[in-house]
């Protein structure tokens, strides 16, 4: 696949990481506001708070991205580089809602970034 990794290739994996990443921690954002609501007020409260659509509108964005991206790669080298969102999630949300990173969490991070440089590199 080495030698597949063009300018436009690389851009649309990145685009992807991205929004799904953009869009996950928008979703956390709009389930982590902080409110006393239960069952559907609390659905409604969601839907009131701007990080929802932002997140939906990250999904709208990550599935062109990436219907674009699998048009131009193997669908096997796609799943796999796509894999790289679970690390950009993690640390991500570490970084913004202080979520804890226990060692194996650490060593995945460090095993699923292995096996993506590994597929980019082929």
């Amino acid at each position: 696949m080495g030698s597949e990794l063009s300018p436009l290739v690389v851009t649309l994996w990145i685009v992807n990481v991205l929004v799904d990443s953009g869009g996950q921690l928008a979703f956390k954002a709009a389930a982590s506001e902080p409110g006393e609501r239960e069952g559907m007020a609390r659905w409604r409260f969601m839907l009131s708070r701007p990080w929802i659509w932002i997140g939906g509108a990250c999904y709208v964005a990550e599935f062109l991205a990436w219907l674009a991206f699998l048009s131009l790669v193997p669908l096997s080298d796609g799943v796999l580089l796509g894999s790289i969102n679970i690390v950009a999630i993690m640390i991500l949300g570490r970084i913004l809602f202080k979520e804890k990173l226990a060692p194996m969490r650490v060593a995945g991070i460090v095993l699923v970034s292995i096996g993506v440089a590994v597929v980019g590199l082929h």
